[in-house]
């Protein structure tokens, strides 16, 4: 139990599998596509000032990798950034920069916050692919509305 305490509450999965030793299952590519991989408090300040000037909603994925739901979700989250390039995909792994994550209050792998002008909108909590994909359609319809 003394490596659970440190670690986000993901799911049971993620707590029988996260003392393997094996880590040849954990070179998924978390930030393929155009999904910005944050690694300092930083890098995470750049890129909102960037949406910010461009007039781009963020989506940021809190995650980790020994988390099985979080590396289910990445492929199709990569997927989202390429489609939707009005959109800012950021990766934060909650491990690297956990106290970033947690002044973020992050009590779950994965959680999506939705952003506008560096505020939060929407939120996420969980792999949920078609939940993503209609948060994901509700900011893109909020967009178009704002620019009608």
């Amino acid at each position: 139990m003394g490596q659970c305490v440190t670690k986000i509450l993901c799911c049971s999965w993620c707590f029988q599998h996260e003392t393997k030793d094996d880590d040849s299952d954990q070179h998924i590519d978390f930030a393929s596509g155009n999904v910005h991989l944050i690694t300092t408090k930083e890098s995470w300040d750049e890129k909102l000032s960037e949406a910010i000037k461009d007039g781009k909603i963020v989506i940021a994925n809190f995650s980790a990798t020994w988390c099985g739901p979080c590396r289910v979700i990445a492929p199709f989250y990569a997927e989202l950034s390429e489609k939707h390039s009005s959109l800012m995909f950021l990766l934060v792994d909650v491990d690297e920069l956990t106290e970033f994550s947690t002044s973020w209050d992050i009590k779950a792998t994965p959680t999506f916050f939705f952003l506008k002008d560096g505020n939060q909108v929407d939120k996420l909590v969980g792999a949920n692919k078609p939940e993503l994909q209609k948060k994901i359609t509700a900011i893109l319809d909020m967009i178009g509305q704002s620019h009608k």
